[in-house]
């Protein structure tokens, strides 16, 4: 299990704004929560842990792995989101940390009762992620947390690489890079925040080796007026993942960065991120090299089966999850002669012009070869005459002349693409939208 491992581990575990923190730091720290944990909670409770990555929730997170318990981790964003978080898991216990490292338990009635005996009944523990629904309700799902920590084997000897930990708390990816790291043993750097130029400070001060992250943010990070390339001079290695990345931000972020491997990474809430090998850096292609997973294409449709499967969502039925196990991704793709992968796009997100198929990522790859397109998303809208029509929204990088840059992405989409797949209307946005996670708004 990865808490005995840390045990084992010398060295910087994790950079905070508080400090730095060596493993041996850490192994404690868990150990003393554990203790205080002791008789502030009861089994079966569902907990919410408020907040994001630092030393001490990550202690708290271990700690509370060790009982038959729901963890439930939230970053905060709003009170709307928060409050539904809450009621959608059942939650019976909060806790937040002080700035002394002690921590508060608020008790809340509890008014929903969501049913997790499938993993009482093994005493293990069980950690809450959330998904959004098309109603915007948040969906649960619970992993078997006993399992997940117990799916990481004794690492062997290797290097031990800076990790900046970008992806958050309450996210599948950032929770597979922490696990990752404690496993091998390896210093994580937590921001406080994670706007382009701060992330780029914390780079450079603390020599990151791995960024792990997302194409909106990657393209944020370029847009930066005074970046260098010194400022990125330790990093080794990008992992991308949790949106689909242009063709076009892939070669410039190679360009920029020759010396930096870029590797795309892949995965879902409902199964976990899977090992994956990218055919190259400069390419959207990338095969799944996972020994514990499954895969197969039907239709076009991506299905994957692993051992860290969530079972379904929690008080909701979803025709994704398969009765043998199988769960549909909702990504289609397509093979390469070399049984490489590559997503083509969303089953939700086609658009359907008279009765013709129309892929919003290759529209969008379109519109941004145009030099002066920062960003595109193509999307539908209804039409009286063929049932959807094609829409682009544009971010420019030279707003003073869009109705010339609105003909010639007009000019390029006529001699590239085929009519039924052409934008009927282009909408200019001022700057990138970018959700608080850092991936791109779609609506």
């Amino acid at each position: 299990m990865i808490i005995d491992t840390i045990r084992k581990h010398k060295g910087t575990a994790i950079i905070d704004s508080s400090g730095e923190y060596n493993y041996k730091e850490l192994s404690n720290q868990i150990e003393k929560y554990y203790s205080l944990l002791q008789n502030k909670i009861s089994e079966n409770d569902v907990i919410v842990v408020r907040g994001d990555y630092n030393f001490y929730t990550i202690s708290l997170l271990l700690a509370l792995s060790k009982y038959t318990v729901i963890i439930v981790p939230i970053v905060y964003t709003t009170e709307e989101d928060f409050s539904s978080k809450i009621k959608a898991s059942g939650t019976n216990k909060i806790i937040t940390i002080s700035e002394n490292s002690n921590f508060n338990i608020t008790l809340r009635e509890l008014k929903t009762v969501t049913d997790y005996s499938d993993l009482f009944n093994k005493q293990h523990s069980g950690i809450v992620l959330f998904s959004s629904g098309t109603t915007g309700k948040p969906k649960v799902m619970v992993h078997d947390f006993s399992n997940l920590l117990n799916s990481f084997t004794a690492p062997r000897k290797q290097r031990r690489l800076v990790f900046i930990m970008f992806l958050m708390f309450d996210h599948i990816g950032g929770l597979n890079t922490l696990l990752s790291c404690l496993n091998v043993g390896t210093p994580m750097v937590i921001p406080n925040g994670r706007n382009p130029s701060e992330i780029t400070l914390l780079i450079k001060t603390h020599g990151v080796q791995v960024l792990p992250t997302s194409p909106t943010f990657l393209n944020l990070l370029l847009m930066q007026e005074d970046l260098k390339v010194n400022d990125l001079l330790s990093l080794k290695m990008i992992t991308y993942g949790t949106e689909r990345m242009p063709e076009v931000l892939l070669k410039k972020l190679n360009t920029f960065l020759p010396n930096v491997k870029l590797l795309q990474t892949f995965g879902t809430s409902e199964t976990g991120i899977v090992k994956t090998q990218s055919k190259s850096s400069d390419s959207l292609y990338f095969k799944i090299t996972d020994k514990d997973v499954d895969y197969k294409i039907i239709e076009g449709e991506l299905y994957l089966k692993t051992k860290t499967s969530v079972i379904g969502y929690k008080g909701l039925e979803s025709n994704q999850f398969k009765e043998d196990g199988w769960f549909a991704t909702g990504d289609l793709v397509k093979v390469d002669e070399e049984g490489y992968i590559k997503v083509i796009g969303r089953i939700n997100d086609v658009i359907n012009v008279g009765g013709l198929k129309v892929m919003p990522l290759e529209v969008e790859g379109v519109i941004n070869e145009i030099d002066e397109v920062l960003d595109c998303t193509v999307f539908s809208k209804k039409n009286a005459i063929t049932g959807q029509m094609v829409c682009a929204k544009v971010v420019l990088n030279d707003i003073k002349n869009k109705n010339e840059i609105k003909k010639k992405i007009k000019e390029h989409c006529i001699n590239t693409l085929e009519k039924y797949k052409r934008p009927a209307k282009i909408i200019f946005e001022e700057g990138l939208q970018v959700t608080s996670r850092f991936k791109k708004k779609t609506s």
